[in-house]
C-alpha cells in the first residue's frame, strides 16, 4: 500500500472501533450480548471468551465496512443532512424501511445460518446496549447502529458456537 493510499484508506479496523465507541458502544457491551445469547448452551462460558469472538468478528473487513457505512448514515440523519423522505424515515427508524436490517445481514451471514436465528432473537428482545441504542429520547439516530451491534453479537455467538462444536 502506498503512503497516498494510507491517507485515503485509514486503518478501517481502528476506525470502525473508534466510531462504535464514539456512538456509545463498547466492545464489552457487545460481548455481554454474546454471553446473553450463549450462556444457556455453554455453562462454562466466560465473558473473556465472548470478547475474543466479538474481536474476531470485528476483524473482518466486510464487518468493518458495514460499521462505518451504517454509522455514517445515522450521523447524516442525526445532523439533518439527508433529503426527505429518507431523512424522516431514518430519523424515526420507520418499521417498513428494512435497509438497516439488510446491512446487518451482511454481518450476520459471515458465520452461517445460525447467525440469522441469533440476530432475530436479539433484535426482537433488545437486551443490554440494544435497549439504550433504541431509546429515541437521547436525540441520537441509531437506526443502523442498533442492527449492526445486534448483528455483530449474533455473528460472534455463531462463531463461538461453531468453535465449540468443533472441539466437542
Amino acid at each position: 500500500m502506498t503512503e497516498e493510499n494510507k491517507i485515503i484508506f485509514p486503518d478501517i479496523d481502528e476506525l470502525s472501533k473508534k466510531l462504535l465507541e464514539e456512538r456509545g458502544v463498547k466492545i464489552m457491551d457487545i460481548a455481554k450480548l454474546v454471553y446473553f445469547l450463549q450462556k444457556d448452551y455453554h455453562p462454562e462460558l466466560k465473558i473473556e471468551d465472548c470478547l475474543e469472538h466479538v474481536n474476531g468478528v470485528l476483524a473482518k473487513r466486510e464487518v468493518q465496512n458495514a460499521v462505518i457505512t451504517g454509522i455514517q448514515i445515522d450521523k447524516l440523519a442525526e445532523n439533518g443532512q439527508l433529503e426527505e423522505p429518507l431523512l424522516s424515515i431514518i430519523q424515526t427508524d420507520e418499521g417498513l424501511y428494512g435497509v438497516d436490517e439488510i446491512l446487518a445481514f451482511s454481518i450476520v451471514n459471515v458465520y452461517g445460518s445460525i447467525g440469522f436465528t441469533n440476530y432475530g432473537y436479539i433484535d426482537k428482545i433488545k437486551p443490554g446496549i440494544l435497549k439504550y441504542l433504541n431509546d429515541k429520547s437521547s436525540g441520537k439516530v441509531n437506526t443502523f447502529l442498533d442492527d449492526i451491534v445486534g448483528a455483530i453479537a449474533a455473528a460472534a455467538a455463531s462463531r463461538l458456537a461453531h468453535r465449540v462444536a468443533n472441539t466437542e
